[in-house]
């Protein structure tokens, strides 16, 4: 029965690493439950206090540098429309809601264009920021 510590220790260290992320906590909760299935098997308590901290130790030099490196997300990458979004771009055709007209050039592409604004109305050669793109048109404003 002197596994049973080593279980409930594991499992509050493991439920204390869902809390906190880190993986600070997680090396002691895997290294509990390997003292755990050693003193399962009848190993001494030194024993298996001494298996409990190699296998910390083992956990924090091999597996805790990989999770760190797992922890840190690169900045989100905009691509294709979504990329577009904060643009500048030059009004090649009056923009008007109303009439269902508009287009404008955002980096060399050329692209039906509504004003953000429904009652904006844009004329031909101003220089005007992409808001949003809705799927092949782009709300632009000034």
């Amino acid at each position: 029965m002197d596994w049973i510590p080593w279980l409930i220790a594991g499992c509050i260290l493991a439920v204390g690493e869902m809390h906190f992320s880190g993986f600070f906590l997680g090396p002691f909760a895997l290294a509990a439950f390997i003292a755990a299935i050693f003193a399962a098997i009848g190993v001494g308590l030194t024993v298996t206090v001494i298996i409990f901290g190699v296998a910390t130790l083992l956990t924090f030099l091999l597996l805790r540098p990989i999770a760190k490196r797992h922890l840190r997300t690169p900045a989100e990458l905009r691509t294709g429309a979504a990329a577009l979004v904060g643009q500048q771009a030059l009004v090649l055709e009056r923009i008007a809601n109303d009439e269902g007209v508009g287009v404008v050039k955002i980096n060399g592409e050329v692209w039906t264009a509504r004003s953000y604004d429904d009652d904006l109305i844009i004329d031909a050669g101003q220089k005007v920021h992409v808001v949003e793109i809705r799927g092949a048109t782009a709300l632009v404003s000034e």
